[in-house]
């Protein structure tokens, strides 16, 4: 079916020598001796997308995505496995990549448009929609190499998205150019995807992640491994990046809601316990809106820790950042905390949040971010629900008090000269 995509134990492994001589050697051997060593950039991927699905593709650097999306679009051929791919497939993976610096950007338009199998009158068709796209005015008839490097990428992804695919693969795409081409190139994809386009999205940005798919794939070390919600595998995704840091476990459970949670660190230090409390102190899971809250959070230390970092962060029902904070940037916790003892720490917050539901993550680590020393990160550890209150109704995730003042002014009055009438 036009836009469906099956994958089936995906593999590309590369020859590794370690002198440039010893490649002519094992040429000039005759496969009798073996200079090289074996290295698998991908291996055992399997996975299906429907049409009209959307999917992120995540993974920490050198995880393999690239090179899945490689073996994808045909530029590099698998050396194990297969890949079945329906309809006409636009890739977004190196923006710009072919265009000719000597040639005009209406010439290399032509150009571009032929490589992705446009005929030339529908390519002569489109051009006014890509420069109005792109909005680079007259330098669509300049030299290329006069560009700047944010002109290209414009007219790169203008060319790419001018005529809708079946299938359109994009590689960091979103990460370049300036916020307001980042939300027309949004805008485009999500135009796509209503017209039921299959989108392929690799990106480190969680909130694009999160905007645009449905679903998402976690590689890491060339295998998938985890196919799910985006908010769950960003979930493990972050975890990943934390386990830089060395013995480090990444625990996931599911609480008695179905919730999925996901837990990692070295556990030097430890949330014991954390709960959400309303004004007077008592356990709470449901709030109005801008009511006053208490997260309190107890800390155990099983090894020495200097000073330790609280932090907080709130996401709402689809996993996008809201409000993060800790101790690092409100109040530093100083001194040494000695295997045995114990910590509480207090946020005192106003929940001047949206109605609906939202998730509490809280972290032990040290400096001001859990990149640094992770001891604990512990995601979505209690949920809870904003219901309507007080205020004013509104709209998002956001509530802002605003005061209004309005101030009446006498009716205008407009002369017949200026309604067109004659001079008197």
């Amino acid at each position: 079916m036009s836009g469906e995509l099956a994958v089936a134990g995906l593999g590309k492994s590369y020859r590794r020598y370690a002198r440039p001589w010893h490649r002519l050697c094992e040429w000039a051997a005759g496969g009798r001796l073996v200079w090289h060593e074996t290295f698998w950039a991908l291996r055992g991927v399997t996975f299906r997308v429907a049409s009209g699905e959307s999917v992120g593709i995540i993974g920490l650097n050198g995880a393999g995505k690239s090179t899945l999306l490689k073996m994808l679009t045909g530029t590099t051929q698998p050396t194990e496995g297969q890949v079945q791919l329906g309809g006409r497939v636009a890739a977004l993976l190196e923006l710009g990549m072919g265009f000719h610096p000597d040639f005009s950007g209406r010439q290399n338009v032509m150009m571009a448009g032929q490589l992705m199998g446009l005929p030339v009158r529908e390519i002569a068709r489109l051009m006014p929609e890509i420069e109005a796209f792109a909005e680079i005015g007259e330098y669509i008839d300049q030299p290329i190499r006069t560009y700047s490097t944010g002109m290209g990428v414009r007219l790169a992804f203008s060319v790419a998205t001018a005529a809708r695919p079946e299938v359109l693969i994009v590689d960091e795409t979103l990460s370049v150019g300036d916020a307001y081409f980042q939300h027309k190139c949004i805008r485009r994809i999500k135009e796509f995807q209503e017209a039921g386009t299959t989108i392929l999205l690799v990106s480190h940005d969680p909130t694009a992640v999160k905007t645009l798919c449905g679903r998402a794939l976690l590689l890491d070390g060339g295998r998938l491994i985890q196919d799910g919600p985006p908010d769950l595998v960003l979930d493990h995704y972050n975890a990943l990046i934390a386990k830089r840091e060395a013995n480090q476990e990444i625990l996931q459970a599911e609480t008695a809601s179905g919730r999925m949670t996901t837990r990692s660190g070295t556990f030097e230090a430890r949330i014991a316990a954390i709960d959400l409390l309303d004004g007077d102190g008592r356990p709470a899971r449901a709030f109005t809106v801008g009511e006053r809250a208490r997260i309190r959070a107890r800390v155990e230390f099983t090894s020495a820790v200097i000073a330790p970092t609280v932090g907080i962060l709130i996401r709402d029902r689809v996993g996008n950042d809201v409000f993060g904070t800790n101790s690092f940037h409100l109040a530093p916790i100083e001194g040494t905390y000695e295997p045995g003892e114990e910590m509480t720490v207090d946020f005192d917050i106003q929940l001047n949040l949206g109605v609906g539901g939202y998730t509490l993550t809280a972290a032990v680590h040290g400096d001001a971010t859990h990149l640094v020393n992770n001891y604990d990160w512990w995601d979505k550890v209690i949920g809870f629900q904003i219901l309507p209150g007080p205020a004013p109704p509104f709209i998002g995730s956001a509530w802002l008090p605003v005061r209004l003042h309005v101030e009446r002014h006498g009716k205008m009055v407009t002369s017949g000269q200026e309604r067109g009438g004659a001079r008197p």
